[in-house]
């Protein structure tokens, strides 16, 4: 193995054993996601806790965490509830109009039975009457004993009312009834049972008042006798009883559901619980214990339930990040990390800072804040995917912080809306070209930001809600997008210096032929900025190709031979009409000159503080090649003068190091193939062909690609998409086979001095 390659090999080494790809490094930052979701989280879902004691003073106000049950103000208004509940009475269906009829029809067949006399007959009427009466309350009772309606109080409700409001018949009318003939009683049964079921339908609560009626229906009957009158208006009064009566049951059970249906009494969220300096009261300190917000009892299963919940959505990320390692042309390494957690903690805070502005009087304040800001950067930073799946996550976020509702975690109207707004700005800026774009961006957020609130809004009222709350949410809405505009604008420049980040718009930024370095190529090499930009076209072309990142290919070509302003005379493109002064100096020195452009170009990029990528791009794409011319030369002259050659191969290649990215390697193989295209007269599609494949494969044959991830299959494509560009960039000096026969002087000169030594400093 070369010196140049050990040098390669241990600089990777040192790159990759950096803590940029550590490990233990990403395991930290695992941990500080971790952590920075649980306190984002905690103030929301987990309550302040305090070191207090009974009769002691507290050092500080407290408020309601949240809102916290009244148990002395709930048993209060439950008791006025139950106080407010008035005697439930049931209404009976006793048919006493039955009762009547049976009492007439009893007297109707001893009356008629003359083996009992007068005496005996008003002795059993004396007793059999007023007992038929009780007979027929404890019927009914007997019957409606399975009848979960009626209660066992009732019943014996029912009999102690029956007994106290029994009517007495008069003795007169004891010795009256024997005398009733069964003509009379047959008259006496309709209009006596037709007062008693009018008067019974009447709610009776005391048998004395309806009983007081029952002269006066008496009189206006038919019945002519007045023997017959005096015992129905007596009859009719006897089986008149009571038939609504006190459900002592069913007033308890009415007391028992008034207090179960009396909301809870809550001391709300914001409430000052003690005041500062006031001392602990027995009651006080018995409702913070209740409520778990003293310190000494502490309640962990909320604690244990948080981490876990922040564990698993760190680890999703995680676990996101890592398979997109094997699917995606992006690396997530520990800087990325590092800038994300940085993204997601800002974007955690705007929302803390928003939710402190929010009240159950004002939630809509919540679409004020600004949580596409994370989606936005990390599409402009980091990765598309990346920005689609964090979204997910601060949407979550944005429902929990933003949650003004007691009794749930989550509120679905904010998740909602911060994901719609995440996804608009996505979709929005993920081809950002120019910095005007974060502004059609920001107009984005605020159109779908206003359509996601006024549709939850419409849905949850059923229409415009009233008081202005729909304006003043689209106005948060709106307002909200504008922010999120101004954060992004803002915070781009910082992480794009702090983390060397080049981002689309930076790339196109640097591509300005106004920017003091391309200015300078443009004005005292316009050989040199010609051939760049013809670089940048082929490395654009096939980056795309493979996957890679075409437009940082198209700058980093425009910078790459940035050096070689410092001796422009020495570079062959910028050669014209004059000698070329590699012919009278030492090959060495020569050689020495032209392997400097590379590192020249580095010190006046880090001067104009251009980012690293591009950097990279200018010291990398010639790799450790050989100048193959040089050495050749510096061989005949030691040749020529009989000495031993005091150099080796190694003396004539470039320092390197080796193209460590696909960007860098595209872009040394396109200038390469630029500048041997430029070198022929007339060029065939076989010269072309030919060319490209032999330069591609003479690098590969010197290990340049041995410390970037460039496949065969990769090499494969760029070959094919670098002879499909040439085709069309060079297509009226490209001579087809069916326009003119070929030269075949001319085919092996061009070949002699274009394929074979396609790396020569002169025409690079």
């Amino acid at each position: 193995m070369t010196s140049s390659n050990q040098q390669g090999k241990s600089k990777l080494q040192s790159k990759t054993a950096g803590w940029k790809y550590s490990s233990s490094v990403r395991y930290v930052l695992y941990g500080a996601l971790i952590v920075m979701l649980y306190l984002s989280m905690s103030p929301k879902l987990l309550p302040e806790t305090y070191d207090i004691a009974v009769g002691l003073p507290a050092d500080k106000e407290i408020l309601a965490p949240m809102d916290i049950p009244n148990t002395k103000a709930t048993l209060k208004a439950q008791e006025e509830a139950a106080e407010k509940v008035g005697q439930i009475y049931s209404i009976l269906p006793l048919r006493n109009e039955a009762l009547v009829g049976q009492l007439l029809d009893r007297i109707s067949r001893l009356n008629q039975d003359d083996q009992v006399s007068t005496d005996d007959k008003i002795n059993i009427y004396r007793e059999e009457l007023p007992q038929r009466v009780k007979d027929h309350v404890q019927n009914f009772i007997m019957n409606n004993r399975s009848n979960s309606s009626y209660s066992a109080t009732l019943f014996e409700e029912i009999t102690r009312k029956v007994d106290e409001q029994q009517y007495s018949i008069s003795e007169e009318t004891f010795i009256k009834i024997p005398r009733l003939t069964a003509e009379d009683i047959n008259e006496m049964k309709p209009v006596a049972a037709d007062i008693v079921a009018r008067l019974m339908t009447d709610q009776i609560v005391d048998a004395q008042t309806a009983r007081a009626k029952v002269a006066e229906m008496v009189s206006t009957s038919s019945l002519s006798k007045r023997t017959s009158r005096e015992v129905v208006q007596e009859l009719a009064r006897l089986s008149i009883t009571a038939n609504k009566f006190f459900d002592d049951e069913a007033t308890k059970a009415a007391k028992v559901e008034a207090r179960e249906n009396t909301p809870t009494v809550y001391i709300k969220q914001g409430d000052v619980l003690i005041q500062k300096g006031e001392k602990i009261s027995e009651e006080m300190y018995s409702l913070l214990e209740k409520n778990g917000l003293l310190k000494d009892e502490v309640n962990y299963w909320p604690q244990l339930g948080l981490v876990l919940l922040s564990a698993l959505m760190a680890t999703g990320l995680i676990l996101f990040m890592r398979q997109s390692q094997g699917v995606n042309r992006f690396k997530y390494n520990n800087s990325q990390f590092v800038m994300l957690l940085l993204i997601l903690l800002i974007t955690l805070l705007s929302l803390h800072i928003t939710s402190i502005l929010q009240n159950e009087q004002r939630p809509y304040m919540g679409y004020l804040a600004p949580v596409a800001t994370g989606a936005m950067l990390i599409t402009l930073l980091i990765d598309l995917s990346l920005a689609y799946t964090c979204s997910i996550l601060l949407s979550i976020m944005a429902s929990i912080i933003l949650n003004v509702h007691q009794g749930q975690i989550f509120d679905f109207e904010f998740g909602l809306f911060a994901l719609v707004i995440s996804y608009a700005s996505i979709f929005a800026i993920h081809k950002a070209s120019q910095r005007s774009t974060l502004l059609k961006a920001g107009i984005m957020i605020c159109l779908f930001g206003s359509l996601a609130v006024f549709s939850l809004i419409v849905i949850h009222n059923n229409g415009w809600a009233e008081n202005g709350e729909t304006l003043y949410a689209i106005g948060f809405a709106i307002a909200g997008g504008l922010l999120t505009t101004i954060l992004v604008i803002g915070l781009m420049p910082f992480f794009e210096v702090t983390f060397g980040i080049l981002s689309a718009l930076k790339l196109v930024e640097l591509s300005n032929p106004n920017h003091p370095l391309l200015r300078k190529l443009l004005t005292e090499t316009p050989g040199t900025y010609h051939h760049s930009v013809m670089v940048g076209n082929l490395s654009e072309a096939a980056a795309e190709a493979i996957g890679a990142d075409g437009l940082l290919c198209r700058v980093g070509s425009y910078y790459h031979d940035i050096g070689k302003t410092k001796r422009p005379g020495y570079f062959i493109e910028n050669q014209n009409n004059m000698e070329n002064p590699h012919d009278f100096i030492d090959p060495k020195l020569s050689k020495s000159i032209i392997i400097a452009h590379a590192r020249d170009g580095v010190d006046m990029q880090k001067e104009y503080k251009l980012p690293k990528p591009i950097r990279d791009i200018a010291e990398q794409h010639h790799g450790t090649t050989f100048l193959h011319y040089f050495y050749h030369k510096a061989l005949s002259q030691a040749e020529e003068q009989g000495l031993e050659p005091d150099f080796t191969e190694n003396d004539f290649r470039y320092p390197g190091p080796k193209a460590q990215s696909k960007e860098a390697a595209v872009v040394g193989i396109a200038d390469s193939v630029e500048a041997a295209v430029r070198s022929l007269r007339k060029p065939t599609v076989e010269q072309v062909e030919t060319m490209i494949e032999k330069i591609i494969k003479s690098r590969l044959d010197d290990h340049q690609f041995n410390e970037c991830d460039l496949t065969m299959r990769e090499l494969d494509l760029i070959a094919q998409t670098l002879k499909e560009t040439v085709m069309g960039i060079f297509h009226s000096r490209i001579e087809y086979p069916d326009q003119i026969k070929k030269n075949k002087a001319t085919e092996e000169k061009d070949k002699g001095s274009a394929v074979n030594e396609p790396n020569t400093g002169l025409e690079q």
